[in-house]
């Protein structure tokens, strides 16, 4: 899978769980009908939303993007529905182009960020075992946490 595919997917994925969920409040807070699809979609958005985010660290560095695109990959998505268009961006750009860089017969990897990628592209399987694992990771965390300050009703 390409850098290109992958942040596709994972772009489009979390404005699916983004939309379940402003589907979900708006059956809880103006239909009143029911709560529990806001916990559902809201537990799927928080998990891809974390994917999502990964995902954006790790063709940060493949990419060699700038301190300004990465930060942007990252706060895009915060606002509802804007991955899509961000990855549309990127895309346009050339941002996403070519394959790993860091993938066995690529580039040298020259800092620490850059070791953990190229370690990462040449097992798939683990990377993607990885992954899940920090996803999980992350979630737990965030659940231990708890929802953000003032989503309580």
């Amino acid at each position: 899978m390409t850098p290109r595919t992958l942040y596709r997917r994972i772009a489009l994925a979390e404005v699916v769980t983004w939309s379940l969920l402003l589907i979900g409040m708006v059956l809880k807070y103006v239909t009143k009908t029911t709560d529990v699809a806001v916990s559902v979609f809201g537990l799927a958005h928080g998990v891809v939303f974390i994917a999502f985010c990964l995902v954006t660290v790790v063709l940060w560095v493949n990419q060699r993007w700038s301190l300004r695109t990465g930060i942007l990959g990252l706060l895009s998505a915060v606002p509802p529905l804007l991955t899509v268009w961000w990855e549309h961006r990127l895309e346009r750009r050339g941002l996403l182009e070519g394959g790993w860089r860091l993938a066995p017969g690529g580039d040298t990897p020259r800092n620490p960020a850059e070791r953990v990628v190229a370690a990462l592209t040449a097992r798939p399987a683990v990377a993607a075992s990885v992954l899940v694992v920090a996803v999980v990771a992350l979630t737990a965390v965030a659940l231990l946490v708890g929802p953000p300050v003032g989503s309580q009703g």
